[in-house]
């Protein structure tokens, strides 16, 4: 009797576990399911536009939004987090597929993905964070000048003119081939532009106007629908979305045996920035996701890994490399999401259309979703984050400014080394950097030392001390000081002995420095040690008031 009802007992509990379980999952089935809606209705038209502003067919967005959704979506360490095609990485592709073909993207890809995986294995995730919020916001504003100039001619039904500086210079141009009507040459630019601006404005209106038991749908989707249907109701002779009738059409399978056979220095240089660049993306959006909601913080190390798989398998499709995209991500937790479900399901929502309804892609105009990439690369630009760098100072924004800059006028890795470059010289130059001042009054001299006394800064201090007169009274002042080193002491040891030795006084907190940067030689208990002492009497003053 006993015997029986021992075995029952572990599998009551099985059983009301497995209740639990199915419970919460049917808790959580329809918020995820709706949010899965939303976020594919935002997906689809990125998907299409990112790889149109890529220089790719459309179709290899789509791929690359599916394995982001299914697999990525499945493994990813932040659940919420939606991954896919990145208007980030559009200036990259596009560069990438005109100087070295699309049948290399894929061996890129493959590259960046084998990169992304063995850093998430060795636990790098940390590291990719490592880098100045200044170069990192100027790194997406230049990343949206190019894909606003870029596509501002696309939107017009005419083709990028090369560098993104040359797409800028060009934009007066583009205008002017819209105001000129020149349809004798059956250029219909501005019928292009027409379906753009009200496209544009749809976004604006949207945002601004919409219905609050409308407010889940996203204004891009109602953007190009209304593109699209106005190009539609006026059958106007403008270009449409090239789709194929089935998707493996569209696979871009890099031809291996041939391919690794030209593989060099450059492609391998350019997998190591496609993995840097689509890394740092995802680990960024990562971290605003997470400051959206309340579920359990993302893993870094275990997103990194996922990523990694995932463009392995875009990599070996030759499709376009993906990265956490924050404008799917934020759409999936602002529409209720609960878990990484809506995120797999949008997937499959977007595998379902390309394999059932292609030809409704192939209605959509390309100036429709040109125009959301316009008006995405306009919000790169955020004025409001470029008044919030300002306010940490000049240095700041002149960081964030050469970063945008050499983005624009070169290339994306030139912009991004260039801003990386100004903000370690920022760094060293804090650390390493003394500021002096000296007060006098009569024969007596007050030196006051602030910011960080090194080895490097023993020039500067040498040549203020050379101008103190002979026999006079010096009082030196530390207390100011973040770090001074024994480089700096030993100089400030020598100089009292030959001021001294002249007739002059010193005085110096020598006492203070001691206990300030000498603890452990003096034989006091570490910053840790104390704080561990403070614990301890705080808990046995809370044990005797208890008592």
């Amino acid at each position: 009797m006993s015997d029986n009802s021992t075995e029952a007992a572990p599998q009551d509990a099985n059983t009301e576990a497995a209740g639990k379980s199915s419970g919460l999952l049917s808790a959580t089935f329809a918020n995820d399911f709706l949010a899965s809606i939303v976020v594919f209705l935002v997906a689809l038209p990125l998907c299409l536009g990112i790889a149109i502003a890529s220089g790719v067919p459309p179709a290899l967005g789509l791929i690359t939004g599916i394995v982001g959704g299914i697999v990525v979506g499945s493994l990813a360490g932040s659940p919420l987090q939606v991954s896919g095609p990145a208007a980030g990485l559009a200036v990259l592709v596009y560069q990438a597929v005109q100087e070295h073909g699309l049948a290399m993207l894929g061996i890129i890809v493959l590259i960046a993905g084998f990169l992304q995986f063995i850093a998430g294995v060795a636990r790098l995730g940390q590291w990719f964070r490592a880098i100045s919020p200044s170069v990192i916001h100027g790194m997406l504003a230049g990343i949206g000048v190019l894909i606003f100039a870029s596509q501002f001619h696309v939107m017009i039904d005419d083709s990028p003119k090369g560098s993104g500086l040359t797409n800028l210079i060009t934009i007066p141009q583009a205008i002017y081939k819209v105001v000129s009507l020149n349809e004798m040459a059956m250029d219909y630019h501005h019928l292009a532009a027409l379906v753009g601006v009200v496209t544009i404005l749809s976004i604006f209106i949207w945002n601004k106007f919409k219905p609050k038991v409308l407010s889940s749908i996203p204004a891009p989707l109602v953007a190009v629908i209304v593109g699209t249907v106005l190009a539609m109701a006026l059958n106007l002779p403008i270009q449409r979305v090239n789709v194929p009738d089935s998707l493996d059409q569209s696979l871009n399978f890099p031809d291996f045996a041939g391919i690794f056979g030209n593989l060099n220095a450059e492609i391998i240089l350019l997998g190591f920035v496609f993995a840097f660049v689509a890394s740092a993306e995802t680990l960024l959006c990562a971290t605003a996701v997470a400051q959206m909601h309340t579920r359990p913080r993302p893993s870094n190390d275990k997103e990194l890994r996922a990523q990694g798989i995932g463009n392995l398998i875009c990599g070996a499709l030759g499709s376009l490399p993906m990265t956490g995209v924050i404008v799917r991500s934020s759409a999936n937790v602002q529409a209720g999401a609960k878990t990484r479900l809506s995120a797999i399901m949008h997937g499959i929502w977007l595998l379902g259309t390309v394999a059932a309804l292609p030809w409704l892609l192939a209605t959509i105009p390309t100036a429709a979703l040109a125009a959301i990439l316009v008006y995405t690369g306009y919000k790169l630009v955020n004025i409001a984050q470029i008044q919030k760098i300002a306010s940490f100072g000049k240095t700041e924004i002149l960081i964030y400014a050469a970063t945008l800059g050499c983005i624009v006028a070169f290339d994306l890795l030139t912009g991004v080394l260039v801003g990386f470059a100004l903000a370690t010289a920022k760094v060293v130059w804090t650390f390493t950097h003394v500021n002096v001042d000296k007060i006098v009054e009569g024969k007596r001299i007050d030196i006051v030392l602030h910011g960080s006394a090194t080895f490097f800064s023993i020039p500067t201090l040498a040549r203020e001390l050379e101008t103190v007169p002979v026999g006079s009274e010096v009082h030196i002042h530390f207390e100011y000081l973040e770090h001074i080193d024994h480089a700096c002491l030993d100089m400030l040891t020598n100089w009292e002995k030959q001021h001294t030795a002249t007739g002059g006084t010193l005085f110096v907190e020598w006492k203070e420095l001691q206990k300030r940067y000498r603890r452990e030689q003096n034989g006091e208990r570490s910053p840790v040690d104390l704080v561990k002492a403070k614990r301890s009497a705080a808990s046995t003053n809370t044990a005797t008031a208890g008592a």
